[in-house]
């Protein structure tokens, strides 16, 4: 596919500055609601006292990133530095064995954290798994994975499960759900690769270093099995050149954005407003829109970073793990859209692309799909919010390939070619800015609530037509075009034979 040609810079420069002035009149209003409600019922509930010296309080409102970077982080920071410690000690004496060491720690770390009753359970997920794995039949495993995923996901199999695991520790629970739920994924990523093996199988053992690897087990990413097995078990451990560097800076990077978020949470309570729906309907439509947003970049935000720590652990152990999810600024399409690159990374190699194969076939897309939301329904929890969730983010994507489909056939296709490349893109720009209202709207209601979603939709797209939603439209356009800027100027780069010289020597994007 060829490169749109570039925009004249004076129009990206008057891109950045709409983008930029709606930001900050947007932020100004989040602000204002954040001051002067802080006294109502919903906001004592969550808004609790910060910056004591600045008079400021804070947005306590998101459970878990409280859990990760307050209540329990010396929890976390002592087990992984504990890692740290033992693999990079093991990995200079012994690095054939380094693989055996990581599951090692990893398995006395949860054993010693949950209780023999829970790893009791997780062996029982894995040798139910690995017995399924020796038929080497890709269905079977498939339904027995997904017959045990079920069994914590749904009544009362899940609580009955769960009581037996009950423990005093504070984080029982959230780690049950996140220990038992990815250790599954990976016992299917196990088995699904172990039917792919051609001369015999792989050994429980191998099952059970790559499951309790200790920086992925509680809270992922999911790193599939034929990757972790190749990485975990080379014996050729170098590192590329400013590798520690980068680690170092990413390492940095991270506790800066920690940093921000606190001031953030300090300033604009975006988590909590939504959370009123009375002071909500009083809000201005920039202001719902500007929540609406801030929800989805916080999500990718705090996704980046939670996956952002554990990465730089899993690298300093020489793995390449899955990388953190694409900022919800720069998305326009629902292809693109994950907020958990590890988990997207499985459902596309066993689902999505194997079924789906290149594509471009609207009933194999359709079929893939399908089953693609159906599984991540199964792994989110299924009630009535997820399933919303799924069948609007499913048609999102299908309707993408078929609106892709119909634009490819004359007569669009010949009066795209016929107004040149800087036009077509200000024309896809229009419906880009659309597509990505739709991505806020079908994905804010799984992390709000359905009211919101439908409050935002309701004023941005009825009650404040034409103003606000062509405003909006605006504004989102203008951002759009410049991530389209920056993605034609990344993939020359990557790809420089792209550029071919014309008109006497001038170059030319294709």
């Amino acid at each position: 596919m060829g490169i749109k040609a570039a925009l004249p810079r004076y129009e990206l420069y008057l891109y950045t500055a709409v983008l930029s002035v709606a930001l900050i009149w947007t932020g100004s209003w989040i602000f204002d609601a954040s001051s002067e409600n802080v006294d109502r019922k919903v906001f004592k509930e969550s808004v609790k006292p910060g910056w004591h010296y600045f008079g400021r309080k804070m947005d306590v409102a998101d459970f878990e990133w409280m859990m990760w970077f307050s209540t329990f982080r010396n929890h976390i920071l002592f087990a992984l530095a504990g890692h740290v410690i033992f693999a990079k000690i093991f990995t200079l004496v012994s690095p054939k064995h380094r693989s055996l060491i990581f599951g090692v720690y990893g398995g006395l770390a949860v054993l010693v954290t949950m209780g023999w009753t829970f790893m009791a359970l997780v062996l029982s997920h894995c040798i139910m798994l690995y017995s399924v794995a020796m038929v080497k039949k890709k269905w079977l495993c498939f339904a027995a994975g997904l017959a045990t995923l079920a069994s914590i996901k749904l009544e009362p199999y899940n609580s009955w499960q769960e009581a037996l695991v009950s423990g005093s520790f504070e984080l029982q629970d959230i780690l049950f759900y996140g220990g038992c739920g990815f250790s599954i994924m990976r016992c299917m990523s196990f088995a699904l690769e172990n039917c792919e093996k051609n001369d015999g199988n792989y050994s429980f053992s191998d099952l059970l270093k790559y499951n309790f690897y200790l920086p992925f087990f509680f809270f992922g990413p999911i790193m599939t099995f034929d990757m972790y097995h190749a990485q975990a078990n080379n014996t050729k451990l170098t590192r590329k050149e400013r590798e520690m560097w980068n680690i170092t800076t990413k390492a940095v990077l991270h506790l800066g954005v920690i940093l921000v978020v606190d001031v953030f949470f300090h300033y604009l309570y975006i988590l909590t407003i939504p959370n009123d729906m009375k002071l909500a309907t009083k809000l201005s439509d920039w202001c719902l829109g500007g929540l609406a947003y801030s929800n989805l970049v916080y999500d990718w935000v705090k996704a980046a970073v939670m996956f952002g720590v554990i990465n730089t652990v899993a690298t300093l152990d020489h793995l390449d793990p899955p990388q953190p999810p694409k900022c919800i600024t720069m998305l326009y399409v629902f292809s693109e859209t994950h907020f958990d690159r590890g988990i997207n990374d499985w459902l596309c190699k066993y689902v999505y692309d194997y079924i789906g194969g290149d594509h471009d076939k609207i009933f194999k897309e359709l079929l893939a799909t399908i089953c693609t939301f159906a599984i991540t329904t199964l792994w989110l929890g299924p009630c009535e919010l997820v399933y919303i969730w799924s069948f609007f983010n499913c048609f999102g994507l299908n309707f993408e390939l078929w609106v892709a489909k119909l634009f490819s056939f004359p007569p669009f296709s010949t009066i795209e070619y016929a107004m040149g490349e800087a036009m077509s893109r200000r024309i896809r720009g229009v419906f880009n800015a659309a597509n990505f209202w739709l991505i806020i709207l079908y994905n804010v209601l799984a992390l709000n609530s359905l009211e919101f979603a439908k409050l935002v939709g309701r004023r941005l797209i009825y009650k404040g037509f034409p103003l606000s939603t062509l405003s909006v439209l605006l504004v989102t356009y203008c951002g759009v075009q410049l991530v389209k800027e920056r993605e034609r100027k990344q993939a020359l780069l990557d790809e420089p034979e792209l550029v071919k010289p014309v008109d006497g020597g001038k170059e030319k994007a294709e």
